[in-house]
């Protein structure tokens, strides 16, 4: 057992020398091609080539790196002009909002200037019937003093007897008394149909102040409703580049690595 196993560790022992001299040979000849190539001009041609070549990689990292930069550079300009677009967004459809608004109060103040108007026709027409009345009471009572004088000077006419004193001078003061009243009656409500005529044309400009602020306020919706979707198509387009931005970004970094 002992002989057997000298026996083998002999063999071992022989095929790792056997192994290490054969390195050292192949050591040898590799040492000595190098030495060569050293010494020949096709290791310097070997030596630039490689220079050259990794000369070559650098400018393409350095070029790869430039652009890396002035794609981070367009996509934080895209960024800021997205930003900028949500921010202007934001504006027109806060200013649509207040446009809304004002349509709304405009639409408002038009129906009360409406309703105004409506009350100042119907007020007008009760004034209108009310001053006939009046003038109809007017001539009534002024044909009834008519006949009141005439049957009175009739009848002074028939007492001819009577003081010269005597004169019907109350019946003129009640008559000159009463004109007074329905004069003043009629100038109160002719100052008063006057005031409600103005009334009805401030109403109607208003009305119609109204109407033309409506007008407008539906043209500028109209421009805000159109500035909107220009903007929308803008902010979809920079987001459309700034995704391909980021592919092409992403591509090229993938393709460096």
């Amino acid at each position: 057992k002992e002989s057997l196993q000298m026996w083998d560790l002999n063999k071992r022992l022989e095929a790792y020398l056997a192994r290490v001299k054969f390195l050292e040979e192949e050591n040898e000849v590799l040492r000595a091609e190098i030495q060569s190539a050293k010494g020949s001009p096709a290791g310097d041609s070997w030596r630039a080539k490689y220079e050259e070549e990794l000369r070559a990689l650098r400018d393409a990292l350095d070029h790869a790196f430039r652009e890396k930069c002035t794609a981070e550079l367009a996509r934080d300009n895209l960024y800021e002009e997205v930003q900028q677009v949500k921010s202007r967004c934001q504006k027109e459809q806060a200013a649509r909002e207040e446009a809304k608004k004002q349509l709304s109060l405009s639409r408002k103040e038009l129906e009360e200037e409406r309703r105004a108007q409506i009350w100042l026709k119907e007020r007008a027409v009760q004034l209108e019937k009310e001053v006939e009345a009046l003038l109809e009471v007017h001539e009534e009572e002024k044909a009834g003093l008519d006949q009141e004088i005439a049957s009175f000077s009739q009848s002074l006419e028939s007492f001819r007897c009577a003081p010269v004193a005597f004169q019907p001078v109350e019946v003129e003061d009640y008559s000159k008394r009463l004109s007074e009243i329905w004069k003043g009656a009629v100038e109160t409500y002719k100052t008063e149909v006057s005031q409600l005529e103005g009334s009805l044309c401030q109403a109607k400009e208003n009305l119609w102040k109204a109407v033309e602020d409506n007008q407008q306020s539906q043209l500028q919706l109209q421009h805000l409703e159109k500035d909107l979707a220009g903007l929308k198509a803008r902010k979809e387009m920079l987001e459309e580049n700034l995704a391909r931005q980021w592919q092409e970004q992403r591509g090229e970094a993938e393709k460096f690595q």
